[in-house]
């Protein structure tokens, strides 16, 4: 919705949008000049993948200011999480980043188990990386078909979505019994073993997927229109994108290969050969998006060598029903599909902690697109927004 201004006559409370009946909500916009109008993105906009407000400020169609308005998913997790019990808050971190359940149950349990001096059986760690990397490959399988969908490609998001997705979540539903929010991984393992056959019909899944991978680059990657709509949209230099504090994909695709896999390997991950994709564009659109397509083959490679070389034995470490954790401060944190995923707990020696802080990367990698988007046009901001790849329920939190 579109509020143009006059010559010489803004409007009395510009810069600020009123709800019926409600508070007024500064959009921290400055005075609109003469040919300048605002521009309201969202809340609901298809484009922003959940309710994401962007504030733009434009001189005819092109954007001299954004200011993202976030909040409208606010759940309180975190203040949440200090009236349950530690067991309890694993089906909350579910809710997080819910296209990745899978690495948020993980990273909570990183934390408590740090704090808990847990030692995790060896095949325990083996089915948390095969399920971690699935789970990052249906991410980022819901990311290529949305973000053909938002430049007007609408075919791959039926295969992607549709059908390779689905395969994975049949894996899932078969080890645990769902297909969105797990509560799989738990504090001192996973939940219940592999049953029998499951890591056959993995290795099946990853036989059948490698190949695919060439059908999704002639349907999108190496579409000429596809291609266009993001070559040079939206750079993010490498040193910006370190001083704003981005991880994973965003990060990578402006250079620096820094991956917690790599870099600070968890569970099992030094036991495995694979690359960390870069981009080679300068940080754009495109190599956003080539990072993540790259990835899923990364992530095939790794889930089937945990699948060859898996161990037998049990699936969860000694530990009580009720855990009290001695008094202290503990941080742990894994690669997720959206970058650096933390959960930090304190503990004052009872079985619910004093507090949670979770580091969410979707939060921190919303924080360029301001950036990015200056200077470009409208129709830019939908490939950048969907290039940043975030989810609002890690966003709000």
């Amino acid at each position: 919705m579109t509020s143009p201004t006059t010559p010489n006559t803004p409007p009395k409370n510009h810069g600020q949008a009123t709800l019926a009946d409600g508070p007024v909500f500064e959009t921290k916009i400055e005075q609109v000049g003469e040919h300048e109008m605002i521009l309201n993105m969202g809340p609901q906009h298809p484009s922003t993948h959940g309710v994401l407000r962007v504030v733009l400020k434009l001189d005819g169609e092109v954007i001299t200011e954004a200011v993202p308005d976030v909040g409208y998913l606010h759940r309180g997790l975190e203040k949440l999480s200090e009236n349950r019990t530690y067991p309890m808050n694993i089906v909350l971190s579910d809710r997080n980043d819910y296209l990745s359940a899978m690495n948020n149950n993980w990273a909570f349990c990183l934390a408590v188990e740090k704090l808990l001096k847990v030692e995790i059986p060896s095949r325990a760690e083996f089915i948390r990386v095969i399920v971690g990397e699935l789970n990052r490959i249906a991410s980022h399988m819901v990311f290529y078909g949305t973000y053909g969908i938002d430049l007007g490609a609408f075919t791959p998001f039926l295969y992607s979505f549709g059908r390779d997705r689905e395969e994975i979540l049949d894996l899932f539903e078969e080890i645990c019994g769902a297909r969105i929010t797990y509560n799989f991984i738990r504090v001192g393992g996973v939940m219940l073993d592999a049953p029998e056959g499951w890591i056959e019909r993995v290795k099946a899944f990853v036989d059948r997927m490698a190949p695919r991978l060439v059908e999704y680059d002639k349907l999108l990657t190496l579409n000429p229109i596809f291609i266009d709509r993001n070559l040079g949209i939206g750079r993010l230099p490498a040193e910006k994108a370190l001083a704003l504090g981005l991880t994973g994909p965003n990060l990578r695709a402006s250079g620096p290969a820094l991956d917690l896999r790599k870099d600070h390997p968890y569970s099992v991950y030094k036991e495995f050969h694979f690359d960390v994709p870069v981009g080679k564009g300068g940080g754009d659109c495109y190599d956003r998006f080539m990072v993540r397509r790259q990835e899923i083959t990364e992530s095939l490679k790794i889930v089937r060598q945990a699948c060859e070389k898996i161990p037998s034995g049990p699936v969860m470490g000694k530990v009580g029903r009720v855990y009290r954790p001695p008094a202290g401060e503990v941080f742990a944190q894994l690669e997720a599909p959206r970058g650096w995923l933390g959960s930090y707990l304190v503990s004052d020696g009872t079985e619910r902690p004093y507090r949670h802080h979770i580091r969410a990367p979707s939060f921190i990698n919303l924080q360029a697109l301001s950036d990015l988007v200056k200077g470009l046009k409208v129709a830019d901001t939908v490939a950048v927004l969907g290039s940043l790849d975030f989810v609002l329920g890690e966003v709000d939190r």
